[in-house]
């Protein structure tokens, strides 16, 4: 039992990192319209967290490498919480002009993506220490993060009803903080792994492209999440909010859809997590996808009802939840301990790289062709790139075993 000790704390730490930072996504434009009233300043703060978030998840990966991941957890979550902590002690206090908020929010962002990319690669370490199937390992971390997500927004709308977003947000902080202090007691110190290269930041930086563009499997893996995660921004950004205001007629329909999303997908890392380990990544993938794929949009275009619209999107939901704990474990074996930080922040900035162009088209095609055609649009795009998979060989080595991961 105390082998799992340290995979029972990072679980923890996620879940509870993401409740904190998925309360901030909602506190601190809250706050921004009550102390500001403007919707700009509201899109302008939103745009420097997320530009934070792109410039270290892109450019991280040496330091995570470099450092440790496990101090780089700690020390991203404690400057994470130092941001949130910052902004309602600063308002209280000598004031919060718009471009100290904006710096702070920047800050946030740039903390979020090596702390990110720092657990998922001492999650590695720790599932080998507690001795169960990767699959199994990931998909803990997974679920709890997205219970952390799921629970934290609703609890920040109830918390800010209570106390206010000021006050919201130094609970927000104080999240952080838990998180950090379980990793600093509960996970064991190691040592940053033995990198062969002892040039610089930049050469390391490079080392880390030149191994994702040498590695097909994964340049397919980028490739095909800035494809889907780019129309996924699109639909929960632009879409659903559309949907809800010329089909359903109601924002709470809309919060019970995403909900139900979110649910099934919890559900779909249980039972990857619990059975996934027996089945061929490569058909469980093709299969996850297949099912949150095109049906997802094919069944809003079709508008039905809620009472059929909700279960739906849930079982759609399930695919959903299944990718990211077949995804990691795949990295964990194709990349050495030394590169694991810089290939995963490539991975992640890739996946984010699409996102924005994804909301503009959402809204451009929205504007040309209508609600219904823009779904059978993306729909199809969706069903064509998770083909891929299908199609091109490539993909059949999810179930490879490097002899070179081992680094």
């Amino acid at each position: 039992m105390n082998r799992r000790v340290p995979l029972f704390a990072l679980v923890a730490a996620s879940g509870i990192s993401s409740a904190g930072l998925a309360m901030t996504l909602i506190a601190i434009p809250w706050f921004v319209l009550e102390t500001t009233g403007s919707g700009t300043k509201t899109g302008a703060v939103a745009a420097a967290e997320t530009l934070g978030l792109l410039m270290s998840a892109a450019l991280g990966g040496p330091v995570v490498d470099r450092l440790g991941p496990r101090r780089v957890s700690i020390g991203a979550d404690l400057v994470t919480a130092a941001a949130v902590g910052l902004i309602p002690l600063a308002h209280a206090t000598v004031g919060l002009p718009l471009p100290v908020l904006l710096g702070l929010t920047f800050v946030m962002g740039i903390a979020r993506g090596p702390a990110d990319t720092a657990k998922q690669v001492v999650l590695a370490d720790v599932i080998a220490r507690a001795g169960v199937p990767v699959e199994r390992g990931t998909s803990m971390a997974e679920g709890a993060a997205r219970i952390g997500r799921m629970t934290g927004a609703p609890l920040a709308g109830v918390l800010i009803t209570a106390i206010g977003p000021v006050h919201v947000l130094f609970a927000d902080a104080g999240a952080l903080l838990v998180s950090a202090s379980l990793v600093l007691c509960l996970l064991p110190a190691t040592r940053a792994a033995a990198n062969p290269d002892d040039g610089g930041y930049l050469a390391k930086l490079k080392e880390g492209l030149r191994y994702v563009r040498g590695d097909n499997l994964l340049r397919a893996m980028i490739g095909m999440l800035m494809l889907t995660n780019g129309i996924d921004y699109g639909l929960s950004g632009v879409l659903y909010p559309a949907y809800g205001t010329q089909v359903l007629h109601s924002s709470t329909l809309i919060g019970v859809m995403i909900t139900a999303v979110g649910a099934g997908a919890l559900f779909g890392t249980i039972v990857y997590g619990w059975i996934g380990h027996r089945f061929s990544r490569w058909t469980t993938y093709l299969a996850a996808f297949a099912v949150v794929g095109a049906p997802r949009f094919a069944v809003l275009a079709l508008e039905p009802s809620p009472v059929w619209l909700v279960p739906a999107l849930a079982l759609c939901g399930i695919g959903s939840g299944m990718l990211n704990p077949i995804l990691l474990p795949v990295i964990y074996q194709r990349v050495p301990e030394h590169l694991r930080g810089r290939v995963l922040s490539l991975v992640v900035a890739g996946a984010l790289a699409a996102m924005p162009v994804g909301t503009l088209l959402a809204g451009m095609l929205l504007d040309s062709v209508g609600l219904t055609g823009v779904l059978l649009v993306f729909g199809a795009v969706y069903l064509v790139v998770t083909s891929f998979p299908l199609v091109f060989g490539v993909w059949r080595e999810l179930d490879a075993q490097p002899a070179r991961a081992s680094g």
